[in-house]
């Protein structure tokens, strides 16, 4: 979302400078938009990332909670 405010952002820069023939306001409007593209993708990497380690995470859970299992002793009935 933040990423897409800074591209709307930047994009008004960039047309306002070169309305008014302003060459710093239309420089500043597209370094916004690439910072938004920036944020953007840093985004999808974290959400991809996310994704990538969730399937690993939970058989190392599952695992863990098998050994665990096994390990408890039931008390004997002696």
């Amino acid at each position: 979302m933040a990423g897409e405010m800074d591209k709307l952002k930047g994009k008004v820069k960039e047309v306002a400078g070169a309305a008014t023939d302003d060459p710093s306001t239309e420089s500043e409007g597209k370094l916004d938009q690439a910072k938004g593209n920036i944020k953007e993708a840093a985004e999808n990497l974290k959400d991809r990332a996310k994704e990538a380690l969730r399937g690993p995470a939970e058989k190392a859970k599952e695992a863990s909670e098998k050994a665990e299992q096994k390990t408890r002793r039931e008390p004997d009935d002696t």
